[in-house]
């Protein structure tokens, strides 16, 4: 009895006991089969492979919180960029119109240079036939109110008076103008208009036989503003030229290749780019450029970058006209400007450039270094560069032969055939105050005030030197002015400086006539050493 007892108690045990582990092991080995059946999935499927993509979607649809993508993207993309070349940047909408105005060739204003030698803005010029000319708006006139707002004595920054003053085509601005003889504010009502940017901020006959063109940058409209220049300078005898590109930072590439067309022969390398597949693109001048017979002198120096490196790069590997002045910034990356749905933009580098020897002038960088690359000229600054031509070292592997037999360099920017220093020599203590202080200047606009109808009244250059030298006593009572402001006469720097004062004292007198910026460069130039220097080898070769 025991024993059987024994058995019938274990025997239900243990069969409840199978029963559980058996439940136990089936939901254990579904589990896992479950498990293998997802991890099969996950393998089949395709996991992002680029990080970045699957961390903005991971972001986007599993963080705790919401978050703008917009907002993040606006933070995360310009730090992306900084990690390619200085070059690549991203542009937020909000910038767009302000940097692609200067290239696109106009805006929407009211048609005035204006400045703000003090707290009031001061009206330079009007644009012949613009908006504010035909509104009645006059050189010399003071705009105290816009739209009813107070805008003079309240130093309002300048960049606020620009935006008050555009507008879109067709709306109305109301200015209150102080003007000289007239009791009480002048009521100007203007229409915003279209308004021309030029490139070309100067073209005139400089001496007997020389043109001089000044091009600022290179925008949707410099080939056609450089052909007519050309014209121009043509029907007034000109069969040399000075094409001064100091300071100009660049532009649209098309556009330097049409300018280099003007001057070279047909079937001439003009410039060819180069991209990661190391597929090339190459210009040629096609022959019909109207200046192929005239002699020419570029101008460039170190804030010289971009498309002004394409355009000297290739006068010069094509032994057509002589580079001066001091090297160029030296940019030989190509940019595409890639739109973004929103109006913000990523101008990308996908290219470089090449000059017809093959040159690749881009200056070394360090990826993520941006201030090491901009500290570039003031490196040259300190190593004694501006000054003397020794002080620049090439390396033997990137010189490269003209057809002509010249040397030339990459590397780093463009080396200039006649290298010109800084000219600091006339740059006295005395000189420094009065300029510094804008009482130079200051001078030329009360001056400008007192002899608005005479200024006015010019219409070339021969009539403003002819205006300018009848009043002998100009710089004597600019220094007595100088002197009511603060600056005591110090003689020995006066007399050293006096040649470089009278020409600023001319030059932005002429600026305000209706010649604006040939006013100013006539005037300027007999202190421009290197303006002096391109007269001198261009009349040499006229000689020769």
């Amino acid at each position: 009895m025991y024993k059987n007892s024994k058995q019938t108690v274990l025997f239900p045990m243990l069969l409840a006991a199978g029963m559980a582990l058996g439940i136990l092991l089936g939901q254990y080995l579904g589990r896992h089969d479950r498990a293998s059946e997802i991890r099969g999935m996950l393998t089949q499927m395709a996991l992002p492979t680029n990080k970045l993509t699957y961390t903005l979607s991971l972001i986007e649809n599993r963080y705790v919180d919401s978050v703008s993508m917009d907002s993040l993207a606006e933070h995360v993309i310009p730090m992306l960029v900084a990690e390619l070349d200085p070059h690549s940047v991203y542009i937020p909408a909000s910038e767009m119109q302000e940097l692609n105005e200067p290239l696109e060739g106009e805006f929407d204003g009211i048609g005035v240079v204006f400045n703000m030698a003090t707290d009031t803005v001061i009206v330079l010029n009007v644009i012949p036939q613009g908006p504010s000319d035909r509104a009645g708006v006059k050189a010399g006139d003071r705009i105290v109110e816009i739209d009813d707002s107070l805008v003079a004595g309240r130093r309002v920054p300048q960049n606020e008076i620009m935006k008050r003053l555009r507008g879109p085509r067709g709306s109305k601005v109301r200015l209150g103008l102080e003007r000289q003889g007239i009791a009480g504010l002048v009521d100007v009502e203007v229409e915003r208009g279209v308004i021309p940017i030029r490139s070309v901020e100067s073209a005139f006959r400089i001496v007997d036989g020389i043109g001089y063109i000044r091009l600022g940058q290179f925008a949707r409209t410099t080939s056609a503003e450089i052909r007519g220049a050309l014209d121009t300078l043509r029907a007034q005898g000109i069969s040399k030229l000075i094409f001064d590109l100091r300071g100009n930072s660049g532009g649209y590439l098309d556009q330097a290749i049409l300018v280099a067309n003007e001057f070279l022969h047909e079937g001439q390398l003009i410039v060819y780019t180069e991209d990661r597949h190391h597929e090339q693109v190459r210009e040629y001048a096609d022959g019909t450029g109207s200046a192929q017979d005239m002699e020419v002198a570029v101008l460039i120096d170190e804030a010289s970058a971009s498309s002004s490196e394409i355009l000297a790069g290739a006068l010069q590997d094509n032994d057509r006209g002589t580079i001066i002045g001091r090297r160029s910034f030296g940019k030989g990356l190509v940019q595409q400007q890639i739109p973004y749905a929103d109006g913000s933009a990523l101008r990308l580098t996908t290219a470089r450039y090449y000059t017809p020897t093959g040159r690749s002038i881009q200056k070394p960088y360090t990826i993520g270094d941006e201030a090491g690359y901009e500290e570039d000229i003031w490196n040259r600054y300190r190593n004694n560069e501006f000054f003397t031509a020794d002080s620049i070292h090439f390396a033997d592997s990137l010189k490269r032969i003209t057809p002509g037999g010249k040397v030339v360099y990459g590397g780093g920017g463009i080396m200039p055939d006649v290298f010109v220093p800084a000219d600091t020599t006339d740059v006295t203590k005395y000189f420094v105050e009065v300029a510094g202080r804008n009482i130079l200047y200051r001078y030329t606009i009360e001056y400008s005030d007192r002899h608005r109808d005479a200024l006015n009244a010019v219409r070339t250059v021969e009539d403003l030197e002819a205006l300018l030298d009848s009043d002998p006593g100009m710089f004597d009572d600019f220094v007595r002015y100088a002197a009511r402001k603060g600056v005591a006469p110090r003689y020995g720097d006066i007399a050293r400086s006096r040649k470089l004062i009278e020409a600023q004292l001319r030059a932005y007198i002429g600026r305000n006539t209706p010649l604006e910026d040939n006013g100013f460069y006539a005037n300027i130039y007999p202190v421009d050493n290197v303006i002096m220097r391109a007269i001198a080898i261009l009349n040499s070769e006229q000689d020769d």
